[in-house]
């Protein structure tokens, strides 16, 4: 450019060219005059699209859920085995109460406990992944989605569920497990009930926290009151009734409080 000169400018939505970042053609132009190559279906501007995508696609499907509780464990757990059944009769009671059930929508404890929710005539919710590997939706669900991105999907079982039921499972079961603990211990989320199921499997778990991360500081001894365990399926469903009972009773004394308050302040 001459010292003479005035840069060029564009203006592209939100963003400002000048000079030789300044395209040839317009975004219309490469738009509409040529197909092109399909890369940039692989780049991160498309991917955000993508995921924005995947958050409406989402929150419209289950935005008029009832109240729901997620169900976590094993993808690997048989048909006919003793956790399966148990599993299966977590989703029952779970619908037999009122709630709808939300799962991972894959085989295992996630299909039997659709397949509780959906034999008591309650409403069964899959949410599903993209994997590797080929894994469909169980054939239990009312309702499914599968998901591109394990964050959307994650984000999905937090805002429609009212408590978490966490069953033996792998890694992934963990990483919901500690998703949720970690959310309500930090308060960014409203505290909701979080129930282990199965003593044998993850007391050995609960006792490391409290002979390793408790004595070390590392979480405040209230920390382990946000977890609860249990082997009994009907316990499991009492203890999230009364979880929100309570907290139904401490909204309506607040708002209460808070109507006298207002009250007070206008001078009536």
């Amino acid at each position: 450019m001459r010292p003479d000169e005035t840069p060029r400018r564009r203006r592209q939505g939100p963003v400002t060219l000048r000079g030789n970042a300044i395209p040839a053609t317009t975004t219309d132009q490469r738009l509409l005059d040529s197909r092109g190559p399909s890369d940039w279906l692989h780049t991160d501007p498309w991917r955000v699209l993508r995921i924005q995508a995947e958050f409406v696609e989402g929150f419209g499907l289950l935005a008029e859920l009832p109240r729901a509780v997620s169900v976590f464990g094993s993808a690997r757990t048989k048909p006919g085995s003793e956790e399966y059944e148990l599993a299966e009769r977590i989703g029952a009671l779970l619908a037999e109460a009122g709630y709808a059930v939300i799962t991972g929508g894959g085989p295992g404890i996630m299909e039997a406990a659709n397949k509780g929710a959906d034999d008591a005539g309650g409403l069964s919710v899959g949410l599903g992944i993209e994997l590797p590997f080929e894994q469909k939706l169980n054939d239990h669900i009312d309702i499914g989605v599968e998901f591109r991105y394990f964050f959307v999907r994650k984000t999905m079982f937090v805002k429609y569920s009212q408590a978490f039921v966490v069953l033996p499972g792998g890694f992934g079961t963990l990483d919901e497990l500690f998703e949720a603990i970690t959310l309500v211990q930090t308060k960014k989320i409203t505290r909701f009930p979080i129930v282990l199921f199965g003593t044998d499997y993850w007391g050995g778990l609960i006792q490391w926290i409290k002979d390793q991360m408790l004595p070390a500081g590392k979480i405040s001894p209230e920390d382990l009151e946000l977890m609860y365990v249990t082997d009994d399926p009907d316990e499991v469903v009492e203890r999230i009734k009364r979880a929100h009972e309570t907290q139904e009773r401490e909204l309506e004394e607040r708002a209460a409080q808070e109507a006298d308050a207002e009250a007070g302040g206008n001078g009536s």
